[in-house]
């Protein structure tokens, strides 16, 4: 099968890496970096083709993309639409990362009608969390309470903020400054980010979690009607909450956004030794008892990878991980071959069974919950 990647990010350099040394596909990885494509080809081991282009160029990618089977966009969340266009047009079949509500949004409306497939939001959330949480959904006869949270952490925070960047900068920031969807009482609302502050203890580690947007994915549509409350929250350290909510709102940075994120950018860290925390509560009646269920997940970065490669981070082999399982569960015929694909209509056990998928079968199971 013959794959367009777009973005040699780090999430791409790692969704390039799985999918070459499968053996099942062909890869060619666009960038308009000829930097961050060197670092790919010079992977050990069959390393992908490599094209430079300017992928904000509509006639460039469309050029690129022709004669592939499937788009995988690795591109930061401004360019989804963009990108999924871009594939219809390539006639080729997509699928991305975004967490972003109006994208997803558009790029429903583009698969109307399509023949080819047009799932987004591959990652982890959203992506696998939607995948636990409806799972866990299927098995009640009446739900009450869906809680999804998420964390993409540093294992080892230092500064007043307790956290690295793991991931894109935009993408924090958008997720931290957009509304939220989410279900109370039975009615479909959109809820303020930030706010909905909770604390929780899970393995032994204090949290807190609050409001982020984009995370849920399409579950708000698929389980409207059947469930009383649904939310979705991102996991933090104690405090990390209460310094973002001042920089944004008290000192106006999500007016100017572009200048937090270079703030950001020069001041705060990466690190690669991260964990991802995956914490999914359902509750509700079964067979006339009311009953909770929990799934619960820590998944650690990879310092040395049985394959020989560069050390992974945590949210590198979820968000990779999560990807390359949807397109090879397209490719295995486990999904629906042509229109708008939710994350939702995955099986959990198709996806924890899946080569890629594994990776969050690997993980530990977190057994103490306080």
């Amino acid at each position: 099968m013959r794959i367009a990647l777009l973005g040699a990010g780090h999430i791409g350099q790692t969704i390039a890496r799985l999918l070459q040394r499968s053996g099942d596909y062909q890869v060619t990885v666009v960038d308009r970096s000829a930097q961050a494509l060197q670092l790919i080809a010079a992977d050990a081991g069959s390393a992908p083709a490599t094209r430079v282009v300017d992928t904000s160029d509509a006639g460039a990618l469309r050029q690129v993309l022709h004669g592939h089977d499937a788009v995988l966009n690795a591109l930061p969340y401004h360019l989804a639409t963009f990108a999924a266009g871009a594939a219809k047009e390539a006639r080729c079949h997509y699928f991305d990362l975004t967490e972003d509500v109006a994208a997803t949004r558009t790029i429903k409306q583009l698969a109307e009608g399509a023949d080819s497939v047009f799932m987004p939001q591959c990652g982890l959330a959203p992506g696998f969390i939607g995948i636990v949480a409806h799972h866990l959904a299927q098995g009640f006869d009446t739900l009450h309470d869906v809680k999804m949270r998420v964390g993409a952490l540093p294992a080892f925070p230092t500064n007043s903020l307790k956290y690295n960047l793991t991931w894109s900068v935009d993408g924090l920031i958008n997720e931290y400054c957009h509304p939220c969807e989410a279900i109370r009482d039975g009615q479909n609302i959109e809820v303020l980010p930030l706010e909905g502050l909770e604390h929780f203890s899970l393995d032994g580690t204090e949290y807190e979690a609050f409001n982020t947007s984009g995370g849920l994915g399409t579950l708000c549509e698929t389980l409207a009607g059947r469930v009383r409350n649904l939310d979705y929250k991102s996991v933090r350290y104690p405090g990390h909450r209460f310094l973002m909510k001042m920089l944004l709102e008290e000192l106006n940075l999500n007016k100017d956004q572009e200048t937090l994120k270079d703030i950001m950018r020069r001041s705060i860290p990466s690190t690669m030794q991260d964990v991802v925390l995956v914490f999914v509560t359902v509750s509700g009646f079964k067979k006339g008892t009311l009953v909770q269920e929990v799934f619960a997940r820590k998944i650690f970065a990879e310092r040395a990878p049985a394959d020989g490669g560069e050390p992974l981070s945590a949210i590198q082999i979820t968000t990779a991980a999560g990807i390359c399982a949807a397109l090879d569960l397209f490719r295995e015929g486990r999904l629906p071959q042509r229109g708008f694909v939710r994350q939702e209509q995955v099986a959990l056990p198709d996806f924890l069974a899946n080569r890629f998928g594994r990776a969050y079968q690997q993980s530990r199971q977190v057994q103490s919950i306080g």
